[in-house]
Order: structure tokens, then sequence, then C-alpha cells
């Protein structure tokens, strides 16, 4: 007898998961017709939607190239300097709090 239950058991599992899948497949493929309807999907404000859907971006248009270097080789020197004395300053005050705790 107990295994005869759970065969049971396991088939009235299995028939609930597959009603569940099929409910949520309902569900989920009528989801845009809902969103459209006028008291429920959108607000009462919001503008009203385009007759033609927009063109696709130009992903694959380029921009022009630059004709002078985004940054001079001075100026990338003097920034990577700054960069360096703050991560040292940065460097010994962690170094100065952590002897200061113990």
């Amino acid at each position: 007898m107990p295994v005869d239950r759970t065969i049971r058991l396991r088939t009235l599992k299995l028939w609930s998961m597959a009603a569940l899948f099929a409910s949520a497949l309902a569900v989920g493929g009528c989801s845009t017709q809902i969103a459209d309807m006028p008291g429920v999907g959108l607000p009462t404000d919001a503008p009203q939607r385009p007759k033609e859907a927009g063109a696709y971006l130009p992903v694959h248009d380029l921009p022009p190239d630059r004709e002078e270097e985004a940054m001079k080789p001075a100026e990338l020197a003097k920034i990577q300097a700054e960069l360096t004395a703050a991560r040292d300053r940065q460097a010994s005050t962690g170094t100065a709090a952590k002897a200061g705790t113990k």
C-alpha cells in the first residue's frame, strides 16, 4: 500500500507542476495584450505610442578619426605622476593607521 501512495503522490506532483507551467505560459503569452489595455497597462497621462516603430540605431557607423591625439604625452606624464603620488600618500596613511590601531 505505501508504494501505491508514493506513486499517486508523484503523479499528483507531476500533474500539478505541469498545470503550473502551462498556466505560466498562458499568462505570459497574453501579457502584451494586457499592457495595451487602456485601463490596465498605461497611465492616462502617458504619451501616445508612435504609429511606426523607430529605426534601429546605427551601430556600425563609426565616428570620424580624431585629427589630434586625445592627450598630449606631457599631460599624460603629469597625470600619471599625480596618480602615483596620491597612491603613495594613501599607502603611507593606511600603513600608519594600521600601526596605530595595533
